[in-house]
């Protein structure tokens, strides 16, 4: 707040650069911590393979159950205090909204820029191993280590 009261109420891309980062870093983590209980498609091939060898189908029943029911409890627990949060700020510094907005917009852009690489990099060497026999196993073994990172 004090930076955009020297500023006289300019943005400054090149000061909240190192913010959006760490924006970027924190959403990471939530985001694959929502993704592990999420996404839960292990679970229901390994119930399939279980129920058909009658084994533990009941377990992996529980823990997709479980799964669920935290993943919502914790997405609605966390939008709720993001929502109080936003709104209380916005309520006490009212001409801070432009910022606030500018910022939300230039973190989502880099979110949605960084994960495009992050996924088309896999799909770069994934398609040079299918054309290339020679080195086909390395190259796809790299893609799927770089698709788990």
């Amino acid at each position: 707040m004090h930076k955009i009261y020297i500023d006289k109420g300019s943005f400054d891309f090149t000061y909240q650069l190192p913010q959006m980062v760490y924006s970027l870093i924190i959403s990471t983590i939530l985001k694959a911590i929502l993704n592990f209980l999420g996404l839960y498609e292990r679970d229901i091939i390994s119930f399939k393979n279980d129920k058909a060898k009658n084994k533990n189908g009941e377990k992996v029943l529980l823990k997709i159950r479980c799964k669920i029911i935290l993943f919502f409890i914790i997405t609605y627990i966390l939008l709720f205090f993001f929502w109080i949060y936003l709104g209380c700020f916005c309520v006490v510094y009212k001409n801070t909204q432009i910022h606030i907005l500018l910022d939300v917009l230039s973190s989502f852009g880099l979110s949605f820029i960084t994960d495009i690489f992050i996924y088309l990099l896999p799909g770069i060497f994934r398609i040079p191993s299918l054309r290339n026999k020679a080195n086909r196993p390395l190259m796809y073994k790299f893609s799927k280590l770089l698709q788990i990172l």
